[in-house]
């Protein structure tokens, strides 16, 4: 992983075998980003997709292998109470099974470089968006509270 920042924003490059999204993360910690958005494309080798079920209060899990093209990843990045970061992330891949092109979508857990990913990241100005734990749905969302 290589990255930039260019006036308030971070162009971050990724390599063979990085995994996205703990990669960001690394980036918001070493450079004290406590909340941003971000988006991406790349060629990967794996993502693990998740879908929420309400009913039953979990996410469904779907991993797809091979050459995966990242079509769009975006997602945001935002501080929990003991200062944890957290990221919320959607991507959309294409990719080929047999002689038909396929698309997959929804919740990112994991996504891994195949030959490289190109993101984004762009930090909140003049403030910070925390999470909120929903018990309802067991997951967190954003909170404006300081």
């Amino acid at each position: 992983m290589e990255y930039r920042r260019f006036s308030n924003t971070y162009y971050v490059r990724l390599d063979r075998g990085d995994e996205i999204l703990s990669s960001i993360l690394d980036v918001c910690r070493e450079e004290h980003v406590d909340s941003a958005i971000f988006t991406g494309i790349g060629g990967c080798s794996e993502a693990q997709i998740q879908t929420f079920l309400p009913e039953t209060g979990e996410f469904q899990t779907q991993v797809l292998t091979g050459m995966l093209e990242l079509v769009s990843l975006t997602g945001n990045v935002f501080t929990g109470d003991e200062g944890e970061l957290y990221h919320h992330t959607h991507a959309v891949f294409s990719y080929k099974e047999g002689d038909e092109h396929r698309m997959a979508a929804g919740h990112m857990k994991s996504v891994t470089v195949l030959y490289t990913a190109e993101i984004e990241l762009r930090p909140t100005i003049g403030g910070t968006i925390r999470r909120q734990y929903d018990p309802e749905t067991g997951t967190g969302f954003w909170s404006f509270a300081e």
